[in-house]
């Protein structure tokens, strides 16, 4: 399972025009399940999200997780991060989980995430979304938890 973390001053994702998930500080997490994974490898990875510390204390270095600032969490699925662009120009997405397991694990992840965490919005599962953010920084991290 990997991720795609970018720490933002506000982030939404719409849905046809309409607002569905929307933070003011926090993570924008761009969320994809691969061929392999379970619920301990979202586990797994959502434990490392929620305790990076990304954030910049009172010194100006980066040394507070999205709990110790109470940012909000905005999570998204992308499949795309799955791409593999090796074999030519057009991607190859076989490495992504069949739709029916990238969602079961993409709602395992967020209702985990809502148990551990105050503020949680997300996108629409294998819907067209528009994300829109203020990237802060930049910071923008990648994380892989494999199986």
């Amino acid at each position: 399972m990997q991720a795609l973390i970018q720490r933002v001053a506000e982030a939404r994702v719409s849905v046809n025009e309409r607002v569905v998930g929307e933070i003011g500080r926090g993570l924008l997490v761009l969320l994809c399940a691969e061929r392999g994974d379970d619920e301990a490898v979202a586990e797994r990875l959502l434990a490392k999200l929620l305790k990076l510390r990304i954030f910049s204390d009172a010194a100006g270095k980066m040394n507070l997780s999205v709990q110790d600032v109470a940012g909000g969490l905005l999570i998204v699925s992308q499949f795309t991060l799955a791409a593999d662009t090796s074999g030519g120009n057009r991607p190859s997405f076989t490495n992504a989980a069949a739709p029916d397991d990238g969602r079961r694990l993409y709602e395992h992840f967020v209702a985990r995430a809502r148990a551990a965490h105050p503020q949680v919005a997300t996108g629409e599962f294998a819907a067209e979304m528009r994300v829109a953010l203020v990237n802060d920084g930049p910071v923008t991290i990648p994380l892989r938890m494999a199986p």
